[in-house]
């Protein structure tokens, strides 16, 4: 891997005032997961993430899963189902029943269109709200940020979005959702399949989400200057990759290992880019989150190989090859740089391709943890759907 310069006052996110990870001036002891945006494609990818992580016995004791758009739904679900996870030796065993089949089978269904044309087209509910629906249909049902697990029953699933009217990141969780510019609404009860639609809220076409209040929820005692109407009672809100794309902002500066699980794919060169004015800002969207998410993982990188934190990053458009791993699962660059230019979208996904990117995820993430994480994990006995590969 290339050296990348750093410096310890350079990292990959910023301290924020009024946080409280802010207030740490040194991290805790403890593995944080970071789950990237990148639609299904992302989401996916991720769940081959944490059957590998899961293996490898390192899920059970994970102290914050933070997400944001595709990932959030993949964190999502597994936040949702933790406490019915059956964790023996420290291996959760029905994984793949409670969580990978559910998530897999969301993937089979566009919502992303659908959405778009029912938001449009209905006097009564906006995109936003078609997409809410869908996850409750597909996914959540009716259960709220208090079905995720507490501090003492699992890990801390932290879903990022991004607030448009304070610039900041919005985040939802079980003891509270806010950001540090409004304040705090303390152990919230909103659906998780808002949070979830607020933090996949892709713009133009999927955003904003609004989420109106009644004012009084927020905690006085976490007051930020901009605890006040419009700000506290109508929320405007976008995809959390707005803000970070790696969901990084919310564990970096609280543990000491950081994994992070990149499913961003490729912006491709386009010799007649559309011209017309959707299309137009969609392209120059995804060039501006392409930037910026290189960025990130360029510090992310550079941070791990001055020691600032300890831990791994593995991405989708990674080629193995470069981990130096002799026994690492055998994946061919050109099928996983074909997996990696995936549409960013909430559409269908065929079944050969929704396994060829659990594949990818889970080897990738295998070679990320046995070369830098820890060497003495177990090499795997083959992909988890070893009839495709990747």
């Amino acid at each position: 891997m290339a050296a990348t310069n750093v410096t310890p006052n350079l990292q990959p996110v910023r301290d924020i005032p009024g946080d409280d990870a802010a207030k740490i001036t040194k991290p805790e002891p403890g593995m944080a997961l970071c789950l990237s945006g990148g639609g299904y494609r992302a989401m996916v990818f991720h769940l081959g993430a944490i059957w590998r992580i899961n293996e490898a016995g390192l899920l059970q004791g994970m102290k914050r899963i933070s997400s944001v758009s595709g990932g959030s739904i993949t964190s999502g679900m597994l936040g949702l189902k933790w406490k019915k996870l059956n964790f023996q030796n420290g291996v959760a065993t029905n994984l793949v029943e409670e969580v990978i089949d559910p998530v897999l089978e969301m993937a089979s269904h566009t919502i992303d269109v659908f959405s778009i044309v029912g938001g449009i087209l209905s006097p009564f509910k906006s995109i936003a709200e078609e997409i809410a629906d869908a996850y409750r249909s597909h996914l959540y049902g009716h259960a709220t940020l208090q079905d995720l697990p507490s501090d003492n029953e699992g890990p801390r699933f932290v879903i990022n979005s991004t607030n448009i009217q304070t610039k900041s990141v919005f985040r939802f969780s079980k003891p509270f959702m806010g950001d540090w510019k409004i304040g705090l609404i303390k152990n919230p009860t909103l659906d998780l399949a808002v949070a979830v639609g607020a933090s996949s809220a892709f713009p133009p076409l999927l955003s904003p989400v609004e989420l109106k209040l009644n004012g009084s929820e927020w905690d006085p005692n976490t007051r930020g200057d901009f605890q006040k109407p419009p700000y506290t009672t109508d929320l405007i809100l976008a995809d959390g990759g707005v803000y970070d794309n790696l969901g990084l902002e919310t564990a970096w500066k609280k543990y000491e290992t950081i994994l992070v699980s990149d499913g961003g794919g490729t912006t491709p060169e386009e010799p007649a880019p559309h011209k017309d004015w959707a299309q137009h800002s969609v392209r120059i969207l995804l060039l501006m989150y392409s930037q910026i998410g290189s960025l990130r993982k360029r510090w992310v990188i550079g941070s791990y190989q001055i020691g600032l934190r300890k831990g791994a990053y593995w991405g989708i458009t990674t080629d193995i090859k470069n981990y130096k791993l002799q026994d690492a699962l055998d994946c061919d660059f050109r099928k996983t740089s074909e997996l990696a230019g995936t549409a960013t979208r909430l559409k269908s996904m065929g079944a050969v391709l929704k396994q060829r990117l659990v594949n990818w995820g889970y080897a990738v993430t295998d070679a990320a943890l046995r070369k830098h994480v820890d060497s003495n994990i177990a090499k795997p006995k083959g992909f988890p759907y070893p009839s495709v590969g990747v």
